[in-house]
């Protein structure tokens, strides 16, 4: 075991003490084992952060985009360098497997390469004016100070989800990482030193949400707060938000529904409704929460599907050979056994796993086995509520339309998966299913140049692409005259 780490906030382009002695203990949920102690900010703290961006914005806002470009493209050859040692932090910290993590930096190149090369495409207009030779100029501007706040389950991703359209776009930044999850954001905060980041650009505050997100969300300073998590917390943030009428992107919770119709490539969709469910120990607001599949090919998926779902290897996230990882914490991993306990009550059967795994390295870890589930009903607690776990609810359905009908019954409405040869149905599903993004014939995981967003409870605006790019800068309107 290592000697534990000891971090401080990160403003103004330096490690800086916070106002108060508290910190943070950061523990492995494979082992149980300390990892760092990490600063807590206190109000003060988190003023200053923000007074310290709004101090670096006219500067930063001043570069052209291509300058601007220029920082992150350096930031993206050192993650590139660095992805084994970023990718250990992340298994160590969230407990999902290696070569997940290895995906998910990754990801985290992709998303800001895409900030970072689309830039000079935040285009404005020039429209014809309403009086002789005026013209209406309609120009694309940086918000000012931007703050994340950003979730456990993809540390480094979501910190680059944000980080780069924000810079890219002109805006300075101050994000406050998950307390569960701060290193990777910390470790990004250190390259962005490197790769010669002003000072002030990027800044990090750790700590809870409690404290630090509140004060985040509600100091003057903050204009735009982009924020990944729970509906609970969407819902606060929404809330604190408003008094300041600051504007607000949420990427909330979501349920995703997997339909297979009898026409469907059964092993391709067993391998997809696998990955998609117990990737990151189902700890991904895309995932597969509930799974339709036709009468006709029921008892083949079925019979599949077993024998898929106990092929999974859970155990220590640093071995290349582990499927899946622990649950984040010990709370977390109570919740999922306590729903699926439910459900046993409301009259699923568990066909596999249903229960916390013991035993040798197990007792250390929040460990949970993959979990498969017959005889789910509609109107079951597992099936409207998000499970974030590995529980797979298997749900029969007669046809296309009972599939869609169930499928939208849903308060969420973020992600969607749809297996068939059927053109028809792909076009009817077009149409008439609710979710802000489906795949089609495919596992999941977003693309860089697509559009992440949900419907519902599942949030407001949303990340990434050209689409996403635009929520980072606002609009002024010039009416030119000579």
């Amino acid at each position: 075991m290592t000697k534990p780490t000891t971090h401080d906030l990160f403003i103004g382009g330096e490690w800086s003490k916070a106002d108060n002695t508290e910190r943070d203990t950061i523990r492995n949920p494979a082992t149980g084992d300390v990892l760092a102690h990490v600063a807590v900010a206190g109000e003060s703290d988190v003023k200053r952060a923000l007074q310290t961006a709004q101090d670096a914005f006219p500067a930063w806002r001043g570069l052209i985009a291509t300058d601007r470009a220029d920082y992150l493209y350096r930031l993206i050859e050192l993650i590139q360098r660095d992805t084994e040692k970023l990718a250990r932090i992340i298994t160590s910290e969230n407990g999902k497997p290696l070569k997940e993590a290895r995906i998910e930096v990754n990801f985290a190149i992709q998303l800001i390469r895409f900030a970072a090369e689309n830039v000079r495409r935040l285009e404005g207009n020039i429209i014809p004016g309403s009086r002789p030779g005026e013209k209406i100029l309609i120009e694309k501007i940086p918000h000012g100070v931007v703050a994340g706040i950003s979730a456990w389950n993809f540390p480094l991703a979501l910190t680059a989800r944000k980080l780069g359209p924000a810079l890219a776009a002109g805006n300075t930044f101050v994000i406050k990482p998950h307390e569960l999850t701060p290193l990777s954001t910390l470790a990004l905060a250190e390259l962005s030193v490197e790769a010669g980041f002003p000072k002030g650009v990027f800044n990090v505050v750790t700590g809870g949400g409690v404290t630090v997100g509140n004060a985040l969300v509600t100091n003057p300073i903050t204009r735009l707060i982009t924020m990944t998590g729970s509906t609970p917390a969407g819902r606060k943030i929404m809330a604190a938000a408003s008094e300041g009428l600051k504007e607000v992107r949420l990427e909330l919770g979501g349920k995703a529904p997997f339909i297979v119709m009898e026409d469907a490539d059964i092993d391709a969709a067993v391998n997809a409704a696998v990955a998609a469910r117990f990737m990151n120990c189902g700890q991904v607001c895309t995932a597969n929460e509930r799974t339709y599949v036709h009468t006709a090919v029921y008892d083949e998926f079925l019979k599949r599907l077993r024998t898929k779902v106990e092929a999974l290897k859970t155990g220590n996230p640093l071995d290349e050979d582990t499927d899946m990882g622990p649950k984040i914490s010990a709370q977390e991993l109570e919740k999922v056994d306590a729903m699926v306990r439910k459900a046993v009550e409301q009259g699923a059967k568990v066909e596999l796993g249903g229960r916390r795994l013991t035993g040798g390295a197990y007792d250390r870890g929040n460990f949970y086995a993959p979990t498969l589930l017959t005889n789910v009903k509609g109107d079951m607690d597992i099936v409207q509520n998000e499970v974030f776990g590995p529980v797979l609810s298997l749900i029969r359905v007669k046809d296309f339309d009972d599939a869609i009908t169930q499928a939208n019954n849903s308060r969420y409405g973020l992600s969607a998966y749809m297996f068939t040869q059927n053109l028809k149905n792909i076009m009817r599903m077009t149409n008439e299913l609710n979710f802000g993004e489906i795949y089609v014939n495919r596992e999941g995981g977003e693309a860089a140049q697509g559009f992440h967003h949900g419907y519902g409870d599942s949030g407001i605006g949303g990340e990434d692409g050209q689409y996403g790019l635009e929520a980072y800068v606002d609009t002024k309107t010039v009416y030119l005259n000579a």
